[in-house]
């Protein structure tokens, strides 16, 4: 059954939200600032477009104030990255108690930190990559894992601060120890698998269709393929066996389950199916909260499912609330 038709059977009626205020959070001060403002403004403009009275709130450091001063009804959190995702704003709006998006406090948390994550994860029989965390000077002086391997963040997002270290590379070491670096002193080290990239969101509790991404210049799904026009590929639905298929989907529903998360959330998958591969499928990552830019990949596999980014929004909206 189609989304759209979903939130119509549980009396999401249109009459009843045209005086709601929202207040949607975007920008903030994290390395995703510019994603977000686009995410934001998007979301501002569709629940304009659905009848809600809107104010955009750019994120600074006394939001606090800021929202106690403007008392929406709900605040759809459109931030990316630290502080908007990791549980930091969650916590001040439920102090405030006022009514919000996505995931809440502890959620967002675990899924931010890719180390608890996996660790959460792994408990709960979901495959994830093996690997290590390592201090950034040591990833500098030597190589954490055999090669080929990743380097990235434990809680950065849309690819900042990630080195693939192929078979003849030596360590990314003048970017580790360089002054500016502002993505932690610790790194989560994983093993390259190879083959394809997939994700999968999930909305409330049904997961949708899967999407196979590549990059449209053949290299990797960098900060640049994701969010220029035309930089990356997607195949909707994915072109996997039924069992690889509905195992994509199954996986990043027990993701979402196990790490708690609410409202929408995006799995994205590693799955080797070369010829010669090992035919391995493991989940990276549980994004609490995806990106909803003109390029995003969450509002895509909702208008598959029927349901417009206008009802995407406004379904987001009627499902927060405080203590998630």
């Amino acid at each position: 059954m189609a989304l759209q038709n979903e939130y119509c059977l549980i009396g999401l009626v249109r009459g009843s939200i045209m005086t709601k205020h929202v207040a949607v959070l975007m920008g903030g001060w994290s390395s995703e600032r510019e994603v977000s403002l686009r995410s934001g403004e998007a979301c501002a403009k569709a629940l304009e477009g659905e009848g809600f009275r809107v104010t955009r709130v750019d994120v600074t450091r006394d939001i606090g104030r800021t929202l106690s001063d403007l008392r929406p009804d709900v605040a759809l959190n459109a931030l990316h990255g630290p502080a908007g995702e990791d549980g930091t704003i969650q916590g001040i709006l439920e102090v405030l108690r006022i009514p919000y998006t996505h995931s809440g406090v502890l959620a967002s948390a675990l899924a931010m930190n890719k180390k608890m994550a996996k660790f959460v994860m792994a408990a709960a029989d979901i495959p994830v990559p093996g690997g290590k965390v390592v201090n950034r000077f040591e990833a500098a002086r030597a190589h954490a894992l055999p090669r080929p391997y990743v380097l990235k963040p434990i809680a950065e997002g849309s690819s900042f601060g990630v080195f693939i270290v192929g078979e003849g590379d030596e360590p990314p070491s003048a970017a580790l120890t360089a002054e500016d670096w502002g993505y932690g002193d610790h790194l989560l080290a994983e093993p390259f698998i190879a083959g394809r990239e997939l994700t999968c969101a999930v909305i409330g509790d049904r997961a949708l269709d899967v999407i196979d991404i590549r990059a449209a210049d053949g290299g990797w799904y960098d900060y640049s393929a994701k969010y220029s026009k035309g930089g990356s590929i997607h195949i909707l639905p994915a072109d996997l066996k039924g069992n690889i298929y509905h195992l994509v989907q199954e996986l990043a529903l027990r993701a979402h389950q196990a790490l708690g998360c609410r409202g929408v959330s995006r799995t994205d998958f590693r799955y080797d199916d070369r010829p010669d591969g090992t035919g391995a499928l493991v989940v990276l990552e549980v994004n609490t909260q995806p990106g909803m830019t003109e390029t995003s990949l969450v509002p895509e596999m909702a208008a598959y499912a029927g349901l417009t980014f206008g009802g995407l929004v406004r379904w987001m909206v009627e499902d927060a609330s405080c203590d998630r």
